[in-house]
């Protein structure tokens, strides 16, 4: 994968390195400065996912508020992606991180701060916004950096922080808030923070600046871009507590999210020097791996969102016992990278997709059978099958994306395609919390359905309950009722989640099926590249 996964939206490539040049050691430490920072953006989508219960205490927020915590970061960063490319062409690499690294240390500071969920929401969007900037030039880096021969070890590095770092979120979250505060979410970051910005400032020197671009920069494609991709996420985060588009503000969302969207897909495909450059998807292979990038996406934000709800809401776990059960997945991930990126060489990359999304859907198909007393030991296995089908697709799915196109477009797609992933993530979170919800309502009303009078076992049990509850001296009928519709909802929900799962499971089978659809792909030299974020 080493020249298709390594260049990515950023800074224009230097000229082709011998295959034996000698490593620049200011490069090198340059180059590892900005992995750490990468590693601190990617991190923080999740670091809070386990924590959100500790946050939304210390917030007083409301259920409907703290999910935002999460979302607003997310889609922020999904607008500064693909940007980050033109911004690193215009003001060059060493300004783009520099500034962006210093200004995500102190957006952390911030949510740090924040004493009530509207500034952190604001703070986190902020947070999300300028750390997107450090993502996309990593791999432009390394391709500038590393010679050829050097980039099969390379590749797989990076790629494997860039994925893992999602999945082993929830963990140091965790670890984080159970150990100190949730507020050390986010001071974690400032001393690497600062250390990424001194030395990124003073050691990298890989192209410079353009200036003369800012004169042709679209600004206007900048607008519809996030008024497109802001307008998309509030509708599908507030549409179920809001119900839909009988809530004014919902219809306004989607109004502007359309109209969003036509000025940026105009300005795209007609300004001089558009902020996303779209004609990649003209080819197959790309085209097809974005929208397999975009279901990743969903596979690695949904999963890594709804087993912390579902250990925390069902299993009463806490932010520490949250981040150990999750971090099984994170585990496998890292020793599935290796194999993963020694298959590519050898293997015909369709297969081993097939056999990605195989794992992926039987991890979630075992999650069908989901109750309410399952913990560590039951999600054992789903979550090695998951950590496992997540790395052996994402080898393969980033060279035959970037694997066919002409090295000229490369840098350009790449951006592209990486911004597909979180944006599969940002649709995938709003989409299965608002599932979670509706059938936790149809599931509910089933239940209440069957739970009446002429129901000899709903009876038996509504009386046995009552007399547990008369013999401590309370009101046994009253207490009755009302355990029986805690037992009720609680299971509503339970079959929730199953309802999700089987969701996921027809979704990656699908994809299965869409694998035949691409061409067979040249085969791959010196190992494959990781996620690539």
């Amino acid at each position: 994968m080493a020249g298709s996964a390594t260049t990515t939206a950023g800074s224009a490539p230097a000229a082709a390195m011998p295959a034996d040049a000698p490593m620049d050691r200011r490069k090198l430490i340059a180059f590892f400065a900005m992995v750490l920072g990468m590693f601190m953006s990617i991190l923080d989508i999740q670091i809070v996912s386990a924590s959100l219960s500790e946050i939304q205490a210390g917030l007083s927020a409301g259920s409907d508020e703290i999910g935002w915590v999460q979302t607003s970061y997310l889609i922020a960063e999904v607008i500064m992606i693909p940007l980050s490319g033109t911004l690193a062409r215009i003001v060059s690499t060493r300004y783009l991180f520099a500034f962006s690294a210093a200004g995500f240390t102190i957006a952390s500071a911030l949510c740090a701060t924040a004493t009530n969920i509207d500034q952190m929401i604001v703070y986190r969007a902020i947070q999300g916004f300028i750390g997107g900037g450090m993502i996309p030039s990593v791999f432009a880096a390394a391709f500038t950096i590393f010679p050829p021969s050097k980039r099969a070890i390379v590749s797989p590095i990076i790629g494997l922080i860039a994925t893992l770092a999602p999945t082993i979120g929830p963990t140091v979250g965790g670890y984080l808030s159970h150990a100190f505060s949730w507020h050390w979410l986010f001071l974690v970051n400032i001393i690497p923070g600062i250390i990424v910005s001194i030395v990124t400032w003073n050691f990298i020197d890989f192209d410079k600046p353009e200036l003369s671009l800012f004169k042709k920069f679209d600004w206007w494609g900048l607008a519809a871009m996030g008024v497109f991709l802001g307008g998309l996420e509030y509708v599908l985060e507030e549409g179920n507590s809001n119900d839909w588009f009988n809530d004014h503000m919902i219809v306004i969302g989607a109004i502007a999210s359309g109209i969003g969207a036509i000025v940026f897909f105009y300005r795209a495909f007609t300004s001089e020097f558009p902020v996303v450059d779209l004609t990649a998807f003209a080819n197959r292979n790309f085209a097809f791996g974005s929208i397999f990038s975009f279901v990743m996406g969903i596979g690695l934000y949904g999963l890594t969102y709804i087993y912390p709800v579902y250990l925390g809401r069902i299993r009463g776990y806490d932010s520490l016992m949250i981040g150990e059960t999750m971090f099984v997945s994170g585990l496998a991930m890292f020793f599935t990278a290796p194999i993963a990126g020694k298959l590519s060489t050898v293997m015909d990359l369709r297969a081993m997709m097939v056999m990605g999304f195989i794992s992926f859907a039987a991890g979630t198909y075992i999650m069908t059978g989901i109750t309410a007393d399952w913990d560590f030991y039951e999600l054992f296995i789903p979550q090695i099958l998951r950590g496992f089908g997540l790395m052996m697709c994402m080898v393969p799915i980033n060279n035959i994306a970037l694997g066919t196109l002409p090295p000229a477009r490369i840098r350009g797609a790449s951006g592209l395609f990486n911004l597909t992933r979180n944006l599969g993530g940002a649709v995938g979170l709003a989409i299965i919390s608002t599932l979670l919800s509706n059938r936790q309502d149809v599931h509910y009303e089933r239940l209440r359905e069957n739970l009446d009078w002429g129901n000899q076992a709903a009876v038996n049990q509504l009386n046995s309950m009552a007399a547990n509850l008369n013999s401590y001296g309370l009101d046994g009928a009253t207490g009755a009722i009302k355990q029986m519709v805690q037992m009720a909802t609680k299971q509503a929900v339970v079959m929730s989640f199953s309802d999700v799962f089987m969701i996921l499971t027809v979704l990656f089978g699908m994809m299965i099926l869409g694998v035949a659809a691409i061409s067979k792909p040249a085969p791959q030299g010196g190992g494959g590249g990781g996620g690539g974020h």
